[in-house]
């Protein structure tokens, strides 16, 4: 982002942050012919907006605005601050129509940054968000994806927010400038039951309507409560870092989880790149993070106390740091910005003079930043962290030619055997009588093992969170789904492990997460719907019907409205070629089965010129 656009959008922040009565504000670069158009939101200062009723005030994202801020193998949505997300909703609402001026400018193919200063950065995340989902795809929209700049704005989602932004490789649009000392960024580490009455005096400081504002009243005035609400904030902060500390350095000590029990954590977590603003009268000086874990140990070891003196003066420059971001950014030259990346994370000298040489740069910058020898080895181990999640994707490629090599020819191979007897390979798997089954299980239970492992690393995060986006794993997962289910499926009806009752089907009891993962890996890639259903398991429907409606005719106007949906599914799966052929042979249980349907049933099915009479 050029530094004329950084400038501009902090003016533009500023001017918002003082008009708090407009939803938002459109500026442009310049009059003549502007390449970019900024809209800015501006910030509040009342409790309600933000911390709802929870201590944290957070709540599960809404999927409908934002369906890809979930990790999609859990199936479980981010959380996001409720009152951040409510102000957001509200604006949505607003006139004029914020949609209609994103609209507007997309189809001029300008670039659009959202900004914002102190809260109103974290309504300017929401939007870039927004935006990214409704021009996921942006060819049509000029190919300009929206950028975002924030300046002291507090954190807005947990872990599962982070790590959708990267998976999505969004992180990359949103910048964040954070003064060493600014309180407001690390509000959100405190519940606001710990805060008691404080935030609303506090929070006057940087409101563009109280007469506190940009004086140094509030600061030496109430400098218990100052320090209080420092103290309190940085307490709270220094137990979230510590607990996220011990579980990057691998440590096997329970004592943190079972603190983690009794004492509530706040789930906010960073995302994007974040430049670090170190002040100490060096103007323009940045360190440059992105390592989301990194930056969440630079914004509680940074602002700590070098000195038992500066207990005084932090507290009350913490909140004036909150205002002072013009003048940093007057000085944004490309010589005074450190850019910590993986290699020099995990290069970084534990001590103010352990470094010289090219890392003598690195190293004064840290100092200047206040980064102790205990904050330098939780950088480092916030950079092995993504070191490990690389090797273990790593161990799994290796493993990946053994898997492709067991569907592509050994079961292809046994699926060809069993066409060439009319009898489809599930049905033939499913009887379980010849060598070629016991092979073919042999297969099924290796191919399991390696998906188990997999799945069991994504569980605990411990994969690159690009790992679920990857076009070759995505591939990998759907033809294991499509040759190793239908064997999981059989081997599930044979042993008899299905009762009258639906909780104890193969959808609802039985189906492994090593098919869920990637069926849900597939949807999202391609923007579907999720279905509970899908053309590799819908042998478990055709069992479970087959067993409902009985093998002697039996009527299924119990089951009706389930079977007609399955046959409307096979008729769709069939059209996009995602079926085999081998499902409508003579042998094959759905053949038998649809065979049993009432003759009406049969004239009137979607399905009836598949099969033959």
């Amino acid at each position: 982002m050029r530094a004329e656009v950084i400038e501009k959008a902090y003016a533009a922040s500023w001017k918002a942050h003082k008009s708090p009565d407009r939803p938002y504000l459109v500026e442009k670069i310049s009059r003549n012919e502007a390449s970019e158009v900024i809209i800015c939101f501006p910030g509040s200062d009342a409790v309600k907006d933000w911390y709802s009723q929870r201590n944290f005030g957070e709540t599960k994202i809404d999927l409908r605005l934002f369906p890809s801020l979930r990790s999609i193998g859990n199936d479980e949505p981010a959380l996001v601050n409720e009152a951040f997300s409510k102000r957001f909703q509200d604006i949505l609402l607003a006139r004029p129509s914020l949609a209609d001026k994103i609209e507007e400018a997309t189809s001029k193919k300008k670039q659009i940054v959202f900004a914002g200063h102190s809260s109103g950065g974290a309504v300017a995340i929401l939007a870039t968000l927004w935006t990214l989902e409704k021009y996921k795809t942006p060819k049509s929209h000029g190919g300009i994806p929206p950028l975002c700049v924030t300046f002291g704005s507090p954190l807005v989602g947990n872990h599962i927010f982070s790590h959708a932004t990267r998976r999505e490789n969004w992180s990359k649009y949103f910048f964040h400038y954070v003064m060493r000392y600014d309180i407001v960024p690390r509000i959100l580490f405190a519940p606001l039951s710990s805060l008691d009455q404080s935030f609303e005096q506090i929070s006057q400081s940087f409101n563009p309507r109280s007469r506190s504002f940009m004086s140094d009243s509030v600061g030496r005035a109430s400098a218990t409560t100052t320090s209080d609400f420092y103290f309190t904030i940085m307490s709270n902060a220094a137990t979230v870092t510590s607990h996220a500390a011990a579980k990057l350095m691998g440590s096997t000590d329970s004592t943190w989880e079972t603190l983690a029990n009794f004492i509530p954590l706040s789930p906010y977590r960073p995302f994007g790149t974040y430049f670090f603003c170190t002040g100490n009268g060096k103007l323009g000086k940045k360190i440059v993070i992105t390592n989301p874990n990194a930056v969440l140990q630079v914004l509680f070891f940074s602002s700590q106390l070098s000195t038992e003196a500066e207990a005084a003066q932090v507290p009350y420059r913490s909140l004036t740091e909150h205002k002072i971001y013009g003048t940093e950014l007057q000085q944004i030259a490309a010589q005074n910005v450190v850019h910590l990346d993986q290699q020099q994370l995990q290069k970084l000298a534990l001590s103010e003079d352990g470094a010289g040489g090219s890392n003598a740069t690195i190293n004064t910058a840290l100092t200047d930043l206040g980064l102790s020898p205990r904050a330098r080895l939780c950088l480092r181990a916030a950079a092995e962290l993504e070191v490990r999640k690389s090797e273990n994707e790593e161990k799994f490629k290796q493993k990946k030619a053994f898997v492709e090599q067991r569907i592509t020819k050994e079961l292809r191979e046994y699926r060809e055997m069993w066409e060439h007897q009319r009898v489809g390979f599930y049905d033939g798997f499913r009887e379980h009588k010849k060598p070629e089954d016991f092979k073919a299980n042999v297969t099924r239970l290796e191919v399991a093992g390696v998906w188990d492992e997999i799945i069991e690393k994504l569980r605990s995060y411990e994969l690159p969170d690009e790992f679920e986006a990857k076009r070759e794993w995505i591939d990998l997962g759907t033809r294991c789904r499509e040759l190793v289910e239908p064997l999981d499926i059989a081997n599930y009806y044979r042993h008899g492990r299905h009762y009258e009752d639906d909780a104890s089907s193969y959808m609802a009891r039985g189906r492994p997460k090593r098919y869920r993962y990637p069926q849900r890996w597939l949807e999202h890639a391609e923007r579907r719907p999720q279905e509970p259903n899908s053309a590799s398991c819908f042998w478990a429907e055709v069992e479970e019907l087959r067993y409902k409606t009985g093998t002697s005719g039996a009527s299924c106007r119990g089951v009706k409205e389930r079977v007609e949906r399955l046959e409307a599914q096979i008729k769709a799966w069939n059209e996009k070629g995602e079926l085999a052929k081998d499902v409508f042979l003579e042998g094959s249980t759905l053949v038998k089965w649809w065979r049993t349907l009432p003759p009406e049933h049969k004239q009137q099915s979607c399905i009836k010129s598949l099969i033959r009479e």
